[in-house]
């Protein structure tokens, strides 16, 4: 059960009581998986009694397990029920006894007041990639290009060539090894140093000075040896390239790969709307974002760099020097504050657009969606939970509700543009028969006019 204690404006407190039963259940789970995966000797996995795994235990740390597991459970549980889309909040546990209710405390801060445009009026333009035959003919070729085959050639390098160089030693440096070079990719100074070379010349290749990631490298000259020159060989398009690529025809090749350019056109397309959509709901959004919210974004976004810089074995402090040193960090916090309000604009209007639409994600639902995601992680669900914590779990329901909010208004309008579109063919092609309609009554009259009238001995005939 949870209730608001207090609310005013963007901040809120509310306390929430866990069921006796529900403290129990979790309880059992922690014992059970402590019995599990504590072994004492002279008992089977599973049946040592409590008191004895207790000794085996750190103080508290039945209580720190079983009150983590109601927390990810039952904080964001009493978020939804509260209807409150929490920034972010401080948790105060209550204290905790097994068959006894368990109390917690929360304050936090709301999201913003959101007001949406009318965007049931946005038309939306973006449309999927047209698949025509010359698009199909090239992806053929590609796929030729890809599954192509090299022979040696004993004559000057040519343009389509895989081309086999030694990279020469300077006096006093050890010679690096040979690796080809593929001339229709590439660059121009390397591709015009080899071409009309033959195996065995050596060749000056002159490099321009350029950047690589954040180093600057000045023009120098590179002296490489021809070991080998091979030409490309293409498969003729016909069956046998089919069945190379484990089809059963060329036409069955063709027919698979037209559907699966049609599909990620279609996916294509589809995003492009969502994107459309997304921009037009945001230039249209009134909404006034209190700086911490803006802050907290940033820090999250900082947080996952830092990240991924250490896990490519590169420190945040010897990469910030090195970006100040560059005099870049001033623009890459720029760039980051900037993103990070782009993203929470873009959640706060899908979030209202949820609201507005009556979005809902059941607890089975959500479950389901958190199976899901442990499973490509190859995690148990409880380990994820453990992970995310009270507001991961948060901040992740909300955004399958946002995505489906999404889903949900894209295609209304892609639908009413459909129907409309519908509407405007069929009065198009109505149009020229009601044009046609006068015309044809009055040449019916005058043929009527111009027929001489019958007798009255006529008509007693006809009849």
């Amino acid at each position: 059960m949870a209730e608001i204690v207090s609310q005013s404006g963007n901040k809120v407190e509310f306390k929430v009581t866990v069921p006796a039963n529900e403290v129990s259940r979790a309880y059992q789970q922690v014992w059970t998986a402590v019995a599990r995966d504590v072994r004492v000797p002279g008992f089977r996995p599973g049946k040592a009694p409590k008191s004895v795994l207790a000794k085996r235990l750190m103080p508290g740390y039945v209580e720190n397990e079983v009150r983590d597991r109601l927390l990810e459970v039952h904080y964001p549980q009493a978020a939804r029920e509260l209807k409150l889309n929490l920034v972010d909040a401080t948790i105060d546990p209550g204290t905790l006894s097994d068959g006894q209710s368990f109390d917690f405390g929360v304050k936090g801060e709301t999201y913003p007041k959101v007001v949406l445009g009318d965007w049931k009026t946005t038309t939306l333009s973006a449309q999927s990639p047209e698949i025509t035959a010359d698009v199909l003919e090239q992806t053929l070729t590609d796929l030729r290009e890809r599954n192509a085959t090299f022979e040696s050639a004993e004559r000057p390098v040519e343009a389509n060539d895989m081309v086999t160089i030694q990279e020469l030693a300077a006096e006093g440096e050890e010679a690096s090894g040979s690796y080809p070079v593929y001339l229709d990719m590439a660059e121009a100074h390397v591709r015009d140093a080899l071409l009309g070379k033959n195996k065995g010349d050596e060749v000056s290749i002159t490099v321009p000075a350029h950047q690589h990631g954040d180093h600057e490298h000045p023009e120098h000259t590179v002296q490489v040896r021809i070991e080998d020159i091979k030409h490309k060989k293409l498969q003729e398009l016909d069956d046998a390239f089919a069945a190379s690529l484990n089809f059963e025809s060329l036409d069955r090749l063709k027919t698979d790969l037209k559907n699966e350019l049609e599909n990620r056109a279609a996916r294509e397309g589809e995003t492009a709307r969502r994107e459309e959509f997304v921009t037009a709901l945001v230039d249209g959004m009134q909404v006034e974002i209190p700086q911490a919210l803006l802050e907290r974004r940033r820090e999250a976004m900082l947080e996952e760099i830092q990240g991924d810089l250490s896990r490519q074995g590169v420190k945040w402090d010897e990469y910030e020097t090195f970006m100040q040193e560059q005099g870049k960090l001033d623009e890459f916090m720029a760039d980051l504050a900037k993103n990070a309000e782009t993203r929470v604009r873009r959640d706060l209007a899908l979030e209202q657009l949820a609201e507005d639409l009556g979005v809902q994600l059941t607890d089975t639902q959500f479950n389901a969606a958190l199976s899901a995601l442990a499973q490509s992680n190859n995690m148990t669900i409880q380990t994820l939970r453990t992970q995310l914590g009270p507001n991961g779990l948060n901040s992740y329901y909300a955004s399958i509700v946002r995505e489906q909010a999404l889903g949900q208004a894209v295609a209304q309008l892609s639908a009413a543009s459909t129907s409309a579109t519908s509407t405007e063919a069929a009065e198009g092609e109505a149009a020229p028969a009601t044009e046609e309609a006068p015309a044809a009554e009055a040449e019916s009259e005058q043929a009527a006019a111009s027929e001489p009238e019958s007798t009255p001995q006529e008509d007693t005939q006809t009849e």
